[in-house]
């Protein structure tokens, strides 16, 4: 098999850095002329928008939750790729050994085993200096297996206290020291109730990332972790398999992709195009008009952060309200669902949104959902998706308030907190609108269910608005 030359990046435990030193390792191996792929140990959508603007290229999730075992080492060397200077980065999420499974079955740890990932730790060194031995020394020895090939000291605090942890490392580990990034301002990105803030909301991305680059160029032995990233063994790539001619070419399908929505899984939006699907953006803040379109996805996001835009731009509003009320298919998730609510309230600010939800969306200081859930279809579900339960998950400061008794609703929690705790995905004329995140796998083929509804709800409704125009 083909070399797949790949590396983990991951921590002690969360906040320790990764991110920023993952994206900065990417856009450093990407101005040195790297052909830098990236994957997220997931669910997640914020860092990977990150790491997408570093490396230039989609960022892929890796799941254990709703990817199955066998299709994650496939997955992955689909979209590494193995031509001359290709390089694939996967940053672990919390710490190497964590996750939901007390045996450790669905952590950083046990993908890196289950892909070959040599694993480059990133340690917070704030406060610490002999104090690092005793840890990296514990992480070597709690699973042999987990090949630890470096560790990058991050937040380093001066020239006297890199020389202590350096000392320290080297006396009483074997785990070379391939970089070490002192504090600054510039690796700040800046966090806030969901984790980290997107590229969206922060002012000057590309400088920004620029910035971490040359940090991290100055700080880290690329080279050296160009030859770690070469020490894993091969990968069995997927047999290639003939094209299928996409079932429904020319169906237009609208996203909403703006400051306010931007949560979205890419290998999913690819798997609509792959059907024929045309993707036909929308800005939910600036544009004033729907394009014609046969279905619409309204993605997760912060729209509560640009609720005076999104409440301010009423003809976008009342255009989508008109749609979605005449019969256009929509699918929203989260930020999606809130924004279809008849108002949002934050911060003692509440708005009017789109109104096909009769209920209001309110934001809390706590998490109101969290985590991986399941859910099984209900018969009041416009498109069902697969045969069993559905694993996705939710992540929702929000709750929705003021539903009417009789709302109808596509999903019966099996785990996980939805809109109610027991139901989830209101449905409204050819509406979902619910707070779990679904992605597009074998197991979950959420898109082709939802292209097929979209293509039989356009033998009516789709057909007449094309009449119209």
């Amino acid at each position: 098999m083909p070399a797949c030359p790949r590396f983990m990046i991951s921590a002690a435990h969360k906040s320790s850095g990764k991110t920023v030193v993952s994206t900065g390792l990417a856009a450093a191996f990407r101005a040195a002329g790297d052909d830098i792929r990236t994957f997220k140990k997931g669910p997640d959508y914020i860092d990977p928008m990150w790491l997408a603007a570093a490396s230039g290229r989609p960022c892929y999730n890796l799941d254990f939750n709703t990817m199955t075992r066998q299709s994650i080492a496939p997955f992955l060397a689909a979209r590494a790729g193995t031509g001359p200077g290709t390089l694939s980065l996967v940053e672990a999420n919390k710490g190497l050994h964590d996750g939901v499974c007390a045996d450790g079955s669905d952590s950083n740890a046990e993908l890196a085993k289950l892909l070959g990932l040599p694993v480059v730790l990133v340690i917070d060194t704030l406060g610490m200096t002999r104090g690092i031995a005793p840890l990296l020394t514990g992480y070597t020895a709690f699973d042999h297996d987990v090949n630890i090939a470096g560790v990058i000291l991050n937040r380093v605090g001066g020239a006297r206290h890199e020389g202590k942890l350096r000392r320290a490392v080297e006396t009483y580990s074997d785990i070379p020291v391939i970089g070490s990034v002192w504090r600054a301002a510039r690796l700040d990105i800046g966090e806030r109730h969901l984790g980290l803030t997107t590229p969206a909301e922060s002012q000057g991305i590309a400088k920004m990332i620029a910035g971490f680059a040359d940090i991290l160029a100055q700080s880290v032995d690329l080279g050296r972790l160009r030859r770690i990233a070469a020490t894993a063994p091969a990968l069995d790539a997927p047999a290639a398999q003939p094209p299928r001619p996409p079932r429904w070419p020319g169906l237009k399908i609208g996203i909403l992709r703006d400051a306010a929505f931007g949560f979205y899984y890419p290998d999913d939006l690819e798997a609509m195009e792959a059907e024929g699907a045309q993707l036909i953006p929308i800005d939910a803040t600036r544009d004033s008009a729907l394009p014609r379109l046969d279905g619409l996805f309204i993605g997760g996001g912060f729209p509560e952060m640009r609720m005076r835009q999104l409440s301010d731009n009423a003809a976008l509003r009342a255009a989508i309200g008109d749609a979605l009320r005449a019969g256009l298919p929509c699918h929203a998730e989260c930020g999606g669902l809130m924004y279809l609510c008849e108002s949002l309230s934050w911060n003692g600010t509440t708005l009017p949104m789109v109104g096909l939800i009769p209920g209001r969306a309110r934001m809390h200081d706590r998490p109101q959902g969290r985590g991986y859930v399941e859910f099984t279809s209900t018969a009041d579900c416009p498109w069902q998706v697969g045969h069993g339960p559905v694993k996705a998950h939710e992540f929702h400061y929000a709750s929705i308030e003021g539903l009417p008794e009789d709302t109808v609703f596509a999903r019966d929690m099996r785990r996980g907190s939805g809109i109610d705790g027991r139901r989830d995905g209101i449905v409204s004329h050819n509406t979902v609108a619910g707070f779990c995140h679904l992605r597009n796998t074998a197991g979950t083929p959420w898109v082709p269910a939802f292209l097929d509804f979209v293509a039989r709800a356009g033998t009516g409704h789709a057909q007449r608005r094309r009449q119209n125009l």
